[in-house]
């Protein structure tokens, strides 16, 4: 990964946090966390819910649209860190749920940002 790439997939996170925030009220637990199993870009509470989030931000869909960019390698990933995490802050009885934020940077510079609540299913037998 280049250093303009990034430095391009940080100021991402920092839009999808104030997005999150401003538009449907998450409360940020985490950003950046990371353990032995890999990284989540944000932890957040949306009510009672544990939301693990991945950004994917983009300048062109030539390589596909966030959702498109989540391997099934990837989702096993999120699903070990998701539930180390859940484990080690004593979690274990709350439901948890994997959100995308998808952000397209358009050639006017114009940002779009998609969610896509519950982005796919954490399967314990990938634990």
């Amino acid at each position: 990964m280049t250093f303009e790439t990034n430095q391009f997939g940080q100021k991402g996170e920092v839009a999808a946090v104030d997005f999150l925030v401003k538009q449907y009220g998450y409360k940020i637990l985490e950003k950046n966390f990371r353990n032995q199993f890999g990284e989540i870009d944000i932890i957040a509470q949306d009510k009672e819910t544990i939301c693990f989030i991945e950004v994917k931000s983009r300048q062109s869909l030539s390589y596909g649209s966030g959702l498109e960019a989540i391997s099934s390698q990837k989702k096993k990933q999120l699903t070990r860190v998701a539930l180390s995490y859940l484990n080690l802050n004593h979690k274990d009885d709350i439901y948890a749920r994997f959100d995308i934020v998808s952000i397209q940077i358009d050639s006017d510079h114009q940002i779009r940002f998609e969610i896509i609540k519950n982005a796919f299913e954490l399967v314990l037998d990938q634990w």
